[in-house]
Formats: C-alpha cells, sequence, structure tokens
C-alpha cells in the first residue's frame, strides 16, 4: 500500500504560528503576505502548509500582489493545492483591497499636484490590460466632487463626447477638470492622438467657464503630467 506523506494542517503548528490566532492576537499588521493568503486558501497540500504554498505563488510573481492580481484563475490553479474556489477567493480580495485604495482616495482626497492625481487613479486604471479615459471633476477647492470613465479601449477622437463632459461638470457645479488615462505598455510618452483630446476638451471648456487643469497618461508605477510639462 502506497504510503502517505501527512497533511500540514495549521492545526498541527504552536499556536502562535498559526495565522488566524496570530492576526487575533498580534493584529493583522504582524502577518506577512503569505500568512495572510494562508488565511483566504485555509490549507495546502500533501506537501506543504497553506504558508509555504502561499510563500511559492509569492515568489512566483516576485512577491508583488499587484503582479498577484493580474493572474487568473488559471494560472492560480497550476499551483498544487489550489483549486478554482481558493483561487477566486485570492482573487477576489486582491479587488476588493484595489477598490478600497481607490475609495481611501476619493474620501480625503484634495488635489494639490500631479502626484495627488496620481494617488487618486493608479488604483483604478494603473494597472489595467487596457486603455481606459476618465475625467476627475473637481470644485473650486480642488476638491474631487465626481470621476467618471469616459471611454474604454483604444483613445480616439471620436471617442470623446464633449457634450456629455460639460453636460456632467454643469449638473454638479465643477469647475475643474482633470483628464487622466493609462498606457498599459508602459510607456509615458503622449501620442497625437493624446495632445488632440487635451486640446479638445480644453477650447470646448474653457467656453463655458470650466478650466482643463491637466491631464495625466498614468501606468503601473508613474505618470505624464501635461501641466507638468507645460503642454496645456
Amino acid at each position: 500500500m502506497k504510503e502517505y506523506k501527512p497533511s500540514f494542517s495549521i492545526k498541527q503548528w504552536c499556536e502562535d504560528d498559526r495565522p488566524r490566532e496570530k492576526l487575533l492576537i498580534k493584529g493583522k499588521n504582524a502577518l506577512s503576505h503569505a500568512e495572510l493568503i494562508a488565511i483566504l486558501i485555509n490549507s495546502g497540500n500533501r506537501e506543504e502548509s497553506a504558508v509555504a504554498l502561499s510563500k511559492r505563488i509569492l515568489a512566483s510573481v516576485a512577491i508583488n500582489l499587484n503582479e498577484l492580481s493580474k493572474l487568473s484563475v488559471k494560472d492560480l490553479m497550476k499551483f498544487k493545492g489550489i483549486g478554482e474556489a481558493k483561487a477566486t477567493t485570492i482573487l477576489a480580495a486582491l479587488e476588493l483591497g484595489r477598490r478600497h485604495r481607490g475609495e481611501e482616495a476619493l474620501e480625503k482626497k484634495k488635489i494639490t499636484s500631479s502626484s495627488s492625481v496620481f494617488e487618486l487613479m493608479q488604483p483604478i486604471i494603473g494597472e489595467l490590460p487596457h486603455e481606459e479615459f476618465w475625467i476627475v471633476y473637481l470644485n473650486n477647492s480642488n476638491k474631487v466632487l465626481q470621476k467618471i470613465q469616459l471611454s474604454k479601449g483604444g483613445i480616439t477622437g471620436t471617442l470623446v463626447d464633449v457634450r456629455l463632459v460639460l453636460k456632467t461638470a454643469l449638473q454638479i457645479g465643477a469647475i475643474g477638470l482633470i483628464l487622466t488615462h493609462n498606457h498599459p505598455s508602459g510607456t509615458l510618452v503622449p501620442s497625437q492622438a493624446d495632445k488632440n483630446i487635451t486640446q479638445k476638451l480644453k477650447i470646448a471648456s474653457e467656453s463655458i467657464d470650466i478650466k482643463v487643469l491637466d491631464h495625466l497618461i498614468i501606468t503601473e508605477k508613474a505618470y505624464f503630467s501635461f501641466a507638468d510639462e507645460n503642454l496645456l
């Protein structure tokens, strides 16, 4: 009869080493990325504990949570011990974290510089595999009133509905606009289409005393500001 190795259950560890107990005793900040993921997946496989499996998954993406969030359910299921339920749990948790970052930024956000726009929008569009164009609406104190997705996919002048942009601005009482879009390729060089859209919205907005304050091209880790580069 084939001999199987015993499964390494968290319950077999000393109490201080168990992720759930560690969270309760020491708080969530005391846990490593692997320990937090171990809580999500609950168990490992016959050869490794939940924490060991989590460490191996993280090692495959250089311990980068942003890269981990880009994996698909099928990618995660390639790891022994990760089924569909565990894979979807991991991705759901990462997506909640991403959305939390965006909401937290909006709640406290007064736009004071291009970097504050990046902090607001990077969690939303910085890691997408496709392009999206968003408008951030500001009041007279430069506080964010609303942010709206204008288009999804390739960016061309035909996708920009100027009337919709200005109608929304008037409805919510915005006096300033910030244009943002992402470059999945990672390049921070504005295209001619990017420049054309900026000028089109700037001219249209000025006709009703609304100012385009900036246009940011956003990637996963950096950004390009039209205002900072004197391109407005």
